[in-house]
């Protein structure tokens, strides 16, 4: 990381704002030379009382941003340069990003309203797959998947983004709750249970199915209002005062009421199935991204769509953060 004093933006024209957060904003900017390529300048402010420093989640991205960069994998954001500087007493951390035009809510708003070609929710879902994989892989989950973090742009590439809530991962350790936007949000997770990377498959599930309905799946405004309306759409009821039903796992005080066969009408059964599969209840049997990819509604693809070949990276040795 390089730190100086100088302003951070005396390599980049600054041309619009396109983003704000809690901690700063991002800006649409063009290097000033070299390639004169255009870029997101990720601003983040830190004010100078802050006892605490740099927020653990500002310096957990970075570090992680800086570890994948090195296999340059094509469905994830590219960091292109890291500054820290004092200015006017405050912390400034500027993250510089590879520029995507647009993120797929956005994209999902220009959507004429007879929806997607099955081709290209194919082509959206086998790129976003193929990233989750890469990060799975590497034992790396990302918790805030949503369709903000997928970056699409024009040339129709898929790319995940924001990994300020991204942790290193073992079986089922127990992290904070308080993670993932509601609306994609595991039942494990709104049951505060311990979970793994099988939250991101969750969270696919709901882009996936958001890629037919051109809206969200799950739409609570409460953990108890979300959690009610995944029962209802998975059939599933509190099994808590029925006889012979174990105590203990979460998952034992639930039960399905009926089996649920079809999610969404009018899809087709292959689709159906993998939809089912990413929104499968119990996070133990639910999909992972590298059998999704080999899932049949993926592999038959048209001419028109490259299929899933598994990509050739090195297993990253992450150090926990």
């Amino acid at each position: 990381m390089e730190v100086n004093g100088c302003d951070e933006h005396q390599n980049y024209e600054i041309l619009a704002e396109i983003g704000e957060g809690a901690y700063g904003k991002v800006y649409k900017a063009r290097e000033v030379r070299d390639q004169q390529r255009l870029v997101a300048v990720k601003k983040l402010n830190i004010p100078g009382h802050t006892e605490s420093g740099i927020p653990a989640f500002m310096i957990r991205e970075v570090a992680l941003l800086r570890k994948i960069e090195y296999f340059n994998h094509p469905n994830i954001v590219k960091l292109l340069d890291v500054s820290a500087g004092l200015k006017n007493r405050s912390l400034d951390l500027t993250l510089v990003f590879e520029y995507i035009d647009q993120d797929l809510s956005t994209f999902l708003t220009t959507v004429p309203s007879t929806g997607l070609s099955l081709d290209k929710i194919k082509d959206v879902m086998v790129q976003l797959l193929q990233g989750l994989d890469f990060l799975h892989t590497n034992m790396l989950v990302h918790r805030d998947l949503k369709p903000e973090n997928v970056l699409v742009s024009s040339r129709g590439e898929v790319k995940i983004a924001d990994f300020g809530l991204a942790r290193i991962y073992t079986y089922h350790i127990a992290l904070t709750p308080c993670v993932v936007t509601l609306w994609y949000r595991a039942p494990e997770v709104l049951l505060h249970s311990g979970y793994m990377s099988s939250v991101d498959m969750w969270s696919a599930g709901c882009i996936f199915a958001e890629l037919f309905l051109l809206r969200p799946l799950f739409r609570g405004y409460t953990e108890a209002q979300q959690l009610q309306k995944i029962f209802d759409a998975l059939c599933w009821v509190c099994a808590c005062a029925l006889p012979h039903v174990p105590q203990g796992d979460w998952l034992a005080h639930w039960c399905p009421r009926d089996p649920c066969t079809q999610l969404l009408s009018n899809l087709g059964q292959e689709e159906n199935n993998l939809l089912l599969q990413c929104l499968e209840f119990s996070p133990t049997n639910r999909i992972s991204a590298s059998r999704a990819l080999s899932h049949p509604f993926l592999v038959c693809l048209s001419s028109t769509v490259v299929p899933h070949q598994k990509p050739k990276y090195k297993l990253v040795l992450f150090q926990c953060l």
